[in-house]
């Protein structure tokens, strides 16, 4: 077989790709970037409301052999598959050195409500966070920590940034998503949920280690989790029923976000497993 034709960089589907890396233009199409073999795998297995999350992949020659099982199940799924130059993906792409292929995918987030209807025993709440590599780590973390769910309230950065998308490693494919809520919203949901809201704060009144040895933390726990410069506003910590920071055994002066996030769910997935899985603290 020759070579195939690569696709022309004026080409009007190379022009829609590029326009994704700005966030009206996702929000107009209800259409994002997803890049390199991990997230494309994810995003070809993926499906949303029945239908395919993967709508497009652009993929050099050499990506295309490399990755064939990928191309050959994006292709299955009735994605339209482009091969491209290096060039082409380096003008699409938003990282210094593409992996070959760029997939162009159907927004994937989940109603609110629809989160709280599955009764979800561990939340992860983003409240301000507005650098998009710590929202897509975070989301990692959560999915890594077997979160059911997590949640980027309105004042916190654009899921499909791709920075947030590469960050998430594959993992914003695989745990639902809300987006746009409201802090209060988001709280007095949880809460009429059964679950236990805590505040992630290096000021908080509460010690994680104290809580897990108190063995509190059994039942369904949302985490909210704040800016990553000046953390969470004092009229969002009222709104939880504790406050509790990560304890500094040693002399750093303090966590990263993604740190703490990750120290936190994971106390909370492990009690919760040693407390036999309770999935909700209501009754069905």
């Amino acid at each position: 077989m020759g070579t195939p034709e690569l696709i022309s960089p004026r080409s009007p589907r190379v022009i829609a790709a590029r326009r994704l890396a700005k966030r009206n233009f996702r929000g107009k199409e209800r259409l994002f970037i997803a890049e390199g073999p991990q997230a494309v795998r994810e995003a070809v297995a993926h499906r949303g409301g029945g239908e395919p999350t993967l709508v497009e992949l652009f993929t050099t020659v050499e990506a295309a052999e490399r990755y064939a099982g990928i191309v050959a199940a994006a292709r299955a799924t009735g994605a339209r598959v482009h091969h491209a130059s290096d060039a082409v993906l380096a003008d699409v792409s938003q990282t210094v050195t593409p992996q070959g292929l760029l997939g162009v995918c159907r927004f994937l987030d989940s109603p609110f409500d629809e989160i709280l209807r599955a009764r979800p025993r561990l939340v992860a709440v983003l409240a301000h966070v507005r650098d998009p590599g710590n929202a897509g780590t975070v989301l990692r973390c959560a999915d890594a920590a077997g979160a059911d769910a997590v949640v980027l309230t309105d004042a916190s950065v654009d899921l499909y940034n791709p920075k947030a998308v590469r960050a998430s490693v594959g993992s914003v494919f695989h745990l639902p998503v809300a987006v746009g809520v409201p802090v209060e919203q988001a709280v007095a949901g949880l809460k009429d949920a059964g679950v236990r809201v805590l505040a992630a704060d290096g000021a908080g009144e509460d010690d994680l280690d104290a809580e897990l040895d108190a063995g509190t933390m059994g039942g369904p726990t949302a985490w909210i989790f704040g800016n990553e410069a000046w953390g969470l506003p004092e009229e969002t910590r009222a709104l939880a029923d504790a406050v509790v920071r990560v304890p500094i055994h040693g002399k750093a002066e303090s966590l990263n976000l993604a740190t703490a996030a990750a120290v936190c769910l994971y106390g909370s997935a492990r009690a919760q497993r040693a407390a036999g899985g309770c999935r909700s603290v209501t009754s069905s």
